[in-house]
Formats: structure tokens, C-alpha cells, sequence
């Protein structure tokens, strides 16, 4: 435990790394939500639902952990989030043409 807060020490004394330590426990907050937003809104339907917020939050979130992953140059971790942000970007689509076009298959 004492390894760890002098590392986070470390990590706080240097502007540079202590933004991106922001950045990367911004993206977790965005992931976080999105499962928040599900619980909730489950809740008060009485029913497992996944509601458009979840979507949104899911690509902030991965958007901002891809960056992260980036510069931390973590290869498993980008390919992860690069893969995640294409589902989250594909389900985005799949509901905003549902209610552009109800008739469609969406």
C-alpha cells in the first residue's frame, strides 16, 4: 500500500502525468454511469432496459479510456476500446434511425 501512494505521489508532483491520470479516471466516471443510468432506469420500469443514456455514456467513456490507453500505449487496452466504441457507435445509429423512420427494421 505504501508502494502505491508514493507512486500516486510521483504521479501528482508531474502536471503532465497527473492530467492524464485525470483523463483516465474521467473515462472510468463516463463507464461507471452508464451502468448507473441502466440500474436506474431499470428500476423505475420494473424491467431490465437499456436506455439511449447508456449508449452515450458507453462512448464518452470508451472514447476517453481509448485515449488513455493511447497514451499509455497499452495495445491490449486499445484494441478493447476501439472495439467497444464501434458497438456503442452502431447502436447510437441503429436507435436514431428507428426514430427518424419508425417503418425501419431497427
Amino acid at each position: 500500500m505504501e508502494e502505491l501512494f508514493a507512486k500516486v505521489k510521483n504521479i501528482l508532483a508531474d502536471p503532465e502525468a497527473a492530467t492524464w491520470l485525470a483523463v483516465g479516471f474521467a473515462g472510468q466516471a463516463l463507464f461507471f454511469m452508464r451502468f448507473f443510468v441502466q440500474w436506474i432506469h431499470s428500476e423505475r420500469q420494473r424491467r431490465s432496459i437499456i436506455p439511449v443514456a447508456f449508449w452515450y455514456f458507453s462512448l464518452g467513456g470508451g472514447a476517453t479510456l481509448l485515449a488513455y490507453a493511447i497514451h499509455r500505449a497499452d495495445p491490449v487496452f486499445i484494441v478493447g476500446q476501439f472495439c467497444g466504441l464501434f458497438i456503442y457507435a452502431r447502436n447510437l445509429y441503429f436507435i436514431m434511425r428507428a426514430r427518424r423512420d419508425p417503418e425501419s427494421t431497427c
